[in-house]
């Protein structure tokens, strides 16, 4: 039996963030757990996200924004707030605090 390893969350940062930095936590074949990291990064107006997967989200630190397609709407995240983003539905990252790092943690669970 393998032993456990014990990681933080918070921990291993980069100092410079020059994009969004996506991190494999764990991967099953229909589970993705990923740990994001923002510092002011946001999508382009015109680029939606739109997966194949259900996203849960939890903000971990910091604050964010998402625009949402369709129906139009922006919602506004602070720390300790999560959401379900379910498949097939247009979305963006509109504004990440620039201040600091927004933490997330992205569960994605594919059909």
């Amino acid at each position: 039996m393998k032993s456990a390893s014990i990681n933080n969350i918070y921990e291993n940062i980069p100092q410079s963030l020059p994009n969004e930095l996506f991190q494999s936590l764990f991967q099953t074949h229909n589970i993705l757990i990923e740990r994001i990291i923002s510092k002011g990064h946001y999508y382009a107006q015109n680029k939606w996200d739109c997966q194949i997967q259900d996203e849960w989200i939890l903000l971990l630190q910091g604050q964010a924004k998402l625009e949402f397609k369709t129906p139009e709407k922006i919602v506004e995240l602070k720390q300790g707030d999560y959401l379900l983003i379910p498949s097939n539905t247009e979305h963006r990252v509109a504004w990440t605090t620039p201040e600091t790092e927004t933490i997330w943690l992205a569960v994605h669970v594919y059909p």
